[in-house]
């Protein structure tokens, strides 16, 4: 579903990604893990289509992201991090407006996938609310909601647990891995406990490369009791 090859994105003389090549497919629930600054963000921002390359390739469901932007866009759900959003706008006007620029003209499919949405993502409490006054949990679940509005086959997810409670971050990894069967996942997290909980493959990137593609179990088998913080550390110097 999602093919990146050779992927460079540079600013000015700053390289942030540096030749990332690496696949998911259906049913894969991708971990995509690395320090602050590593270029996890900026790689995702790249599939998406929210930035342009550099260098490389990057295909999603066959198609490529700089020749066809806007039909990648359909298929993809993306979730930035800090769920930007119309702060002034209630959660099902926000949600409409998003089911708006998404194609739903219809007004009885329009108002299935809102409510679908809300239901996925358990807004039913806080939809009449303007999302300024939501907390900052309440606002991560309207930004997994919009990604989630349109059922596409590609999420990509900027730490989506973020800002949750033990609770919600239970719902949340739920709800993904019941949907993984149908759909590619690539999530970037710094919590080593939501890989083990739902991700079937990691992918450690660190300053613009990537330096670890494997399974948690093998990654754990490999850094036996390590924090993720050493992790991270041990795989750069053995890289380096």
């Amino acid at each position: 579903m999602i093919e990146v090859k050779g992927l460079v994105k540079s600013y000015g003389t700053k390289r942030a990604v540096d030749g990332v090549t690496f696949s998911v497919r259906r049913g894969d629930i991708l971990g995509f893990l690395g320090p602050n600054g590593a270029g996890k963000s900026t790689t995702m921002k790249v599939i998406t289509g929210y930035l342009a390359p550099t260098a490389g390739s990057v295909t999603v469901d066959g198609i490529d992201v700089t020749k066809d932007p806007v039909a990648t866009k359909r298929r993809i759900g993306y979730l930035p991090e800090s769920a930007p959003a119309y702060g002034e706008m209630t959660v099902t006007e926000y949600l409409n407006f998003i089911a708006d620029v998404r194609g739903f003209r219809a007004k009885d499919t329009r108002l299935a996938q809102v409510e679908r949405a809300i239901g996925l993502t358990h807004l039913e409490s806080v939809r009449r609310q303007t999302i300024e006054t939501l907390s900052k949990g309440y606002r991560q679940r309207v930004g997994f909601a919009q990604a989630l509005l349109h059922d596409p086959p590609v999420l990509v997810l900027d730490e989506p647990t973020d800002g949750l409670d033990p609770n919600q971050k239970h719902e949340v990894r739920t709800l993904i891995r019941r949907m993984a069967a149908e759909k590619a996942v690539i999530l970037s997290t710094h919590i080593l406990e939501e890989v083990d909980a739902i991700c079937n493959r990691v992918i450690i990137i660190s300053q613009g490369k990537i330096v670890s593609d494997e399974t948690p179990e093998k990654m754990h088998a490999r850094k036996s009791g390590a924090r993720l913080d050493e992790i991270f550390r041990q795989l750069t110097l053995s890289d380096a």
